[in-house]
């Protein structure tokens, strides 16, 4: 009789890059406040949603929901926010209520993240040991100049 020598290493599961721990500054329940930007022929009107940053098993992407209202309407979304390791990029994938998808990349600079998309683009600032963000929200109006879309305050509530 032979003896198998092929003993076999049970395989480690993936684990996270330090690149994604820079995301845990987004766990928690936040409440947002804030409007829209006045326009021509368009006025302001509030802002006001619940969002959601939890971690999906694994600790690979952060997924974010949001439910509440813009001005008279219903709003709500869900966003998956990645890390690459082969591109060292962050990525966001969008899907609103409206039928919407956008993409973004994501840049860290010293606690200010920036989301920079086709059509839209919004930087946030975190304060108040990481229980405030404030955002600047950008799009691209018609003749393709960056335009302020809204400004919001989230804050973290649990």
């Amino acid at each position: 009789m032979t003896k198998n020598n092929n003993t076999q290493t049970p395989q480690q599961p993936p684990k996270p890059e330090p690149e994604h721990k820079l995301l845990d500054i987004f766990i928690g329940k936040w409440m947002n406040q804030g409007q829209t930007i006045a326009s021509a022929g368009t006025p302001a009107v509030k802002i006001l949603t619940s969002d959601m940053y939890e971690w999906v098993p694994g600790g690979f992407f952060v997924l974010h929901t949001a439910y509440g209202r813009i001005g008279n309407v219903d709003v709500g979304g869900t966003e998956i926010i990645s890390y690459d390791g082969a591109s060292k990029k962050y990525r966001s994938h969008c899907f609103d209520s409206q039928g919407n998808i956008s993409m973004h990349e994501l840049t860290e600079r010293s606690g200010m993240w920036t989301w920079q998309g086709e059509k839209t683009r919004c930087t946030a600032v975190f304060s108040d040991n990481g229980k405030t963000q404030t955002a600047h929200h950008e799009r691209l109006d018609e003749s393709g100049n960056w335009v302020p879309a809204m400004d919001v305050v989230l804050t973290r509530v649990e």
